[in-house]
């Protein structure tokens, strides 16, 4: 038996999320075809019916075995409870002797857990109405499942159809372009802002640091890790917040005797640096580099005009005039050829340089689009279950 249910679920692991949906949608068309070749309405009765009398022969197998006194009464309950079930029951419905075979055997003044095995044997010729209506509610349940992993797969698709384009897009790229014209103003510019910023990081107090950290949540490019709260709160509000950065972290690692003859909330200056060390080591200028490569024409001009500011405030002329150059690289009429270029020298991959080659990723990306043509008319059916 586990043999058998490995190999169907190895069989299941190697369909596709569409050929699980169709599957599962004739599983469960079978399953309602069965009911319907029994006898529809029917054995939808029959099986309730079975389903009520196991009920109750598992709720009183215990209550009502022995011979005690609330034995007895539980089995006057049951049989009376039986009784009922089975006189309610349609005279043509199917499977019904099953029925009064199983009240047969509890009609007795005393029960065993014997009796109440042989009721249900008695009931098993019923068994199979039940089973039945089983198999279409896991049917049932499968499609919706199914209707879940292709709508997910279907959200993946998407991603690898961009994947595939983007790998088309730089397959074009002129490999041979002079994309120095690019890197070497944008790696001068990134080496002064970080140095520059070191710099600044020495002689700026914390709190004009942070000022400078706040100012950028209303800029989307500028991506400064903002304080945590505590930390935050102390800065501003306490004296000691006019040290430097590198000072309050130098601070930090002193007795609290020692620290005492330097600041007057030494506790606090404990509580709050020490627990936030690494954030604030990590405090640069990274968030005001461009990278290599750099991304589109449009996005280089909008993240180097939210820079300006902060490169003003943070450094010096060079370094703004160094910025200012990186700008205006985005209007150069060569600058999507070259742009490309980088892209692809930096991202391409040699698998993917020898997929392109051999035409691979055009196949991959027509399969790729048949796959969701094929996904979303699938999932237009209304599986109105």
């Amino acid at each position: 038996m586990s043999e058998r249910v490995s190999r169907s679920s190895d069989v299941e692991t190697d369909r596709t999320p569409l050929e699980r949906l169709e599957a599962a949608r004739e599983r469960y068309a079978q399953a309602r075809t069965a009911i319907d070749d029994r006898g529809g309405e029917a054995v939808v009765e029959a099986a309730e019916a079975y389903r009520d009398a196991t009920d109750l022969l598992e709720r009183y197998v215990d209550r009502a075995t022995g011979t005690g006194r609330e034995n007895f009464k539980a089995y006057v309950e049951l049989e009376g409870k039986f009784d009922s079930l089975v006189e309610g029951l349609p005279e043509d419905l199917k499977g019904r002797e099953a029925f009064e075979n199983a009240l047969d055997a509890i009609d007795k003044r005393r029960l065993s857990e014997s009796d109440f095995e042989r009721a249900h044997d008695a009931l098993e010729p019923a068994e199979q109405y039940a089973e039945l209506l089983e198999e279409r509610d896991a049917a049932r349940e499968a499609v919706a499942e199914a209707r879940t992993d292709a709508s997910r797969r279907r959200r993946e698709i998407d991603g690898e159809i961009d994947e595939r384009e983007r790998l088309l897009e730089l397959a074009n790229a002129d490999l041979g372009a002079p994309v120095e014209r690019l890197r070497e103003p944008i790696e001068r510019y990134d080496e002064l802002i970080r140095e520059r910023f070191r710099e600044y990081r020495l002689e700026a107090s914390a709190r004009e640091v942070f000022a400078l950290l706040e100012r950028s949540r209303w800029y989307p490019f500028v991506a400064f890790e903002r304080p945590p709260d505590d930390l935050e709160r102390f800065v501003f509000d306490r004296p000691a917040g006019e040290y430097t950065i590198p000072e309050l972290l130098e601070y930090a690692e002193y007795s609290r005797s020692k620290l005492s003859h330097y600041v007057e909330d030494a506790d606090e200056l404990k509580r709050a640096v020490a627990t936030q060390q690494t954030y604030l080591e990590g405090i640069d200028g990274e968030p005001l580099t461009v990278g290599w490569p750099p991304g589109p024409a449009g996005l280089l001009e909008r993240r180097t005009r939210e820079f300006r500011p902060f490169v003003a405030r943070v450094a010096d002329e060079e370094t703004v005039t160094a910025l200012r150059e990186v700008r205006a690289l985005a209007r150069d009429d060569e600058y999507d050829r070259l742009q490309t270029a980088a892209q692809a020298v930096e991202q391409l991959t040699p698998d993917e340089r020898e997929r392109l080659r051999e035409g691979r990723v055009t196949d991959e990306l027509e399969a790729l689009r048949t796959e969701r043509e094929r996904l979303e008319a699938a999932l237009e059916v209304d599986d109105s279950l």
